[in-house]
């Protein structure tokens, strides 16, 4: 079979990347991105709370501007991680902030990303707002052969009046539906996605997550994200029983900086490859935090919310199999504020202009050594 209908990409790069230069060598190469997408709504009234992104809500949200998003966004989708060496787009999309699977039909179907035959998995998940997260691949390249939503359940603690209140409401049992609602303190949000396929004949298992927001406060809602970062590790675990050799991405908007506890002792990433033992996580996005580098802003601070962290097997030094080689964030001219108060900002949806997403997107390489 030919090289050539294998792979992606073919890098010729020096042995270097174990730190020892030598003769020049020739890898395949794939690239593995996440983008949190920024309120893809379409325009049709759903069961979900999207009234805001209607024709008539307060958005003003219509074929026009949602045409042009999808054209934005599927402009950065094309040209994330590709240089003179990686021409090709990435062969995985994770993404976040959907409403439905019928926004990401309508993206791959731009002209774009059409010719790319990406397939689409995704699941409705219970949170209220409708936004879900879901992956695209290359059909080319990747053949899943399995996929699950994970729910993240979570429960609100309640306050000192909830539970009165519950108290007062119980005594009338005729109000069913008060009892219900006092009843029921679960935050609903995003599922975490799991998808588990082959990509030149090797097996690889990809998370997608966007965990509970800010909202309230980050010390309040902390523990919710605390939670999201456990049922990553417990996934995880669980793939490793398993296959103790498998090899896991987990990518997301995780709504909390490489250094959080959700991050470090929930999932359990270490900054240094050198620190990652059997069954861990290296986070390359928080030495790039260190050094400076954002993926959003908010109050003239930037942080790195949108992360790529990979298992113990793909930082290995064989390089006889994929490994990561490298992260980066893609953060272009056209995707960011040029004036204004949010100058150097992502370049997001305004009254004047469609934008593209509140989010830079971030991208890992997998590459392999070809003979």
């Amino acid at each position: 079979m030919k090289i050539s209908t294998l792979i992606a990409v073919v890098l010729i790069v020096s042995s270097s990347i174990n730190g020892v230069e030598a003769q020049e060598k020739k890898y395949m190469a794939h690239t593995v991105a996440f983008y949190n997408f920024e309120n893809l709504f379409d325009t049709i009234k759903g069961t979900n709370y999207d009234e805001e992104w209607l024709p008539n809500g307060l958005q003003r949200w219509t074929s026009k501007k949602y045409n042009q998003k999808l054209e934005n966004l599927s402009k950065v989708l094309v040209q994330i991680g590709t240089n003179d060496k990686q021409k090709e787009p990435p062969t995985f999309i994770g993404c976040s902030e959907v409403e439905n699977r019928g926004v990401l039909e309508d993206l791959i179907k731009t002209p774009n990303l059409v010719t790319l035959d990406y397939g689409i998995v995704h699941f409705d998940s219970p949170d209220k707002r409708g936004i879900d997260v879901g992956l695209l691949y290359r059909k080319k390249y990747f053949k899943p052969t399995s996929s699950i939503n994970i729910p993240l359940i979570i429960y609100r603690k309640k306050s000192a009046n909830e539970i009165k209140e519950e108290k007062e409401t119980e005594e009338d049992k005729a109000d069913k539906d008060k009892i219900e609602v006092a009843k029921n303190n679960r935050v609903y949000t995003r599922d975490v996605l799991l998808v588990t396929g082959f990509i030149d004949g090797e097996e690889i298992n990809i998370l997608v997550n966007h965990w509970p927001s800010r909202s309230g406060g980050e010390k309040k809602s902390s523990p919710f994200r605390e939670i999201a970062g456990k049922l990553n590790r417990k996934i995880m675990d669980s793939i490793y029983k398993v296959n103790p050799e498998a090899k896991i991405i987990c990518m997301g908007d995780l709504n909390d900086g490489t250094y959080n506890k959700s991050v470090k002792e929930g999932v359990g990433a270490k900054l240094k490859k050198a620190e990652v033992q059997k069954f861990g996580v290296y986070n390359p996005f928080e030495q790039m935090y260190k050094n400076g580098n954002a993926t959003l802003f908010y109050r003239d601070a930037g942080d790195i919310f949108d992360q790529i962290m990979v298992s113990e097997t793909l930082i290995r030094n064989d390089y006889t199999s994929f490994r990561y080689w490298k992260a980066g964030i893609y953060n272009k001219s056209f995707m960011i504020q040029t004036t204004g108060q949010y100058k150097g900002y992502p370049l997001r949806h305004s009254a004047n202009e469609v934008g593209f997403s509140d989010h830079f997107p971030v991208y890992i390489y997998l590459i392999k050594e070809v003979q």
